[in-house]
C-alpha cells in the first residue's frame, strides 16, 4: 500500500473531479471540480485536467507521484487507444500516453464502471452490509449501462479491457439497434432513456423516469414499463450471475434508483433464469452516490490489476 496520499480524477462528461485522500484513514485532503467543456475538443480536455491538478497541488503544496483516472471508456490493452467512450474526441486515441506526457506522472486509467465497483467495494456499501464479500458486479445504470467486476479487492479488467460490459450482451439479435453496431443489446431494453421512450410511446407523454416510477401504481403506462425493466433487467442480470455467480450485486446509476429493482418481484423474476436453486446473492444500492468514482479512481493505483 502507497503511504503518499491517493490521488484520482473522474474525468467525465460534463464534469472533471479531483480528490486527494490519506491511504490509511481515507480522509479528503482536498476536493475540487471544473467543467470538462467537451465540446472544445480533446486538447482543451486534457489541459482541463492540468489545471485541476495545478490547482491543487498548490492548494496542498505537493505533486503527486501517480494519478489514477476513472474515465468514460477503456484503454485497449493491445492498441493503448481509448474505446466505446461517449466522450467520443477520446475514442481512437493515446490518452493514457499523451496524458503521462503532458503532466510527466504515471497515471493508472480504469473504466468509471470499474472504479464505482472498486469505490463500493472498499468504501461503500459491501463494508457496511456485507463485509466477508469476494466477488462483487457494480453496476452502472443510467444514460447507458456498464459494469466492473472486483475480485478480492481488485478491479478485473480482462484481457480486452472489457471486463464487466454486461450493457452489451445480446438480448435478442432481431432487437433494437444499438450504437455498439449489434442489435438487441442490453443497453436497448433498460437504459433511462429506452424506457422514457417505451412511456412516451406508450402515454403521448414525455416525463423523466423517476416520476414514471412513482406514477406505476396508478398510471398502466408506468406499469407497464416498469414491469418491462424488471423482465429485462432479470434476464439481462442472470447472464452475469449465471458466469461469474458473485456474492453482491451493486446497483448504480439514475435507473438504480427504482425500488422495484431491490423487491421480491424482481427476485421472483431472477430466479426464472438463474442456473440454480433460487438467488442467494444480494442486490444493493450504492453508499456513495455519484461520488463512488473518483474514490475508485484515488483507489485504482492500489487495487488495481
Amino acid at each position: 500500500m502507497a503511504a503518499e496520499p491517493l490521488w484520482g480524477i473522474d474525468l467525465g462528461g460534463t464534469k472533471i473531479e479531483i480528490l486527494i485522500m490519506d491511504p490509511f484513514s481515507h480522509e479528503v485532503l482536498a476536493r475540487q471540480r471544473i467543467e470538462t467543456q467537451r465540446e472544445k475538443g480533446r486538447a482543451h480536455i486534457l489541459n482541463q485536467v492540468k489545471k485541476l491538478i495545478n490547482a491543487t497541488s498548490k492548494e496542498l503544496n505537493i505533486w503527486p507521484e501517480r494519478i489514477g483516472i476513472a474515465m468514460p471508456g477503456t484503454l485497449d490493452p493491445v492498441t493503448g487507444l481509448v474505446k466505446n467512450s461517449n466522450t467520443t474526441c477520446l475514442n481512437n486515441t493515446p490518452l493514457k500516453r499523451d496524458l503521462e506526457k503532458l503532466l510527466q506522472l504515471e497515471l493508472v486509467l480504469a473504466n468509471d464502471a470499474n472504479c464505482f465497483a472498486l469505490a463500493e467495494t472498499h468504501l461503500g456499501v459491501i463494508p457496511e452490509e456485507f463485509p466477508h464479500a469476494e466477488v462483487i458486479f457494480g453496476i452502472i445504470l443510467g444514460t447507458g449501462v456498464g459494469g466492473g467486476i472486483v475480485i478480492d479487492g481488485k478491479v478485473i479488467g480482462g484481457n480486452h479491457g472489457i471486463g464487466g460490459e454486461w450493457g452489451h450482451i445480446q438480448l435478442d439479435p432481431e432487437g433494437p439497434p444499438c450504437y455498439c453496431g449489434a442489435s438487441g443489446c442490453v443497453e436497448t431494453y433498460i437504459s433511462g432513456p429506452v424506457l422514457e421512450n417505451i412511456y412516451l410511446q406508450l402515454s403521448g407523454q414525455s416525463l423523466p423516469l423517476k416520476e414514471i416510477a412513482a406514477r406505476e401504481s396508478s398510471d398502466p403506462h408506468a406499469e407497464q414499463v416498469i414491469n418491462h425493466l424488471i423482465r429485462h433487467f432479470a434476464r439481462a442480470l442472470c447472464q452475469i450471475l449465471n458466469v461469474l455467480d458473485p456474492d453482491a450485486v451493486i446497483i448504480g446509476g439514475g435507473v438504480g434508483n427504482i425500488d422495484a429493482l431491490y423487491e421480491e418481484r424482481c427476485l421472483d423474476e431472477i430466479n426464472k433464469h438463474i442456473f440454480n436453486h433460487g438467488f442467494h446473492g444480494r442486490l444493493l444500492k450504492p453508499a456513495l452516490g455519484d461520488s463512488a468514482g473518483v474514490f475508485g479512481a484515488a483507489m485504482l493505483v492500489d487495487y488495481s490489476n
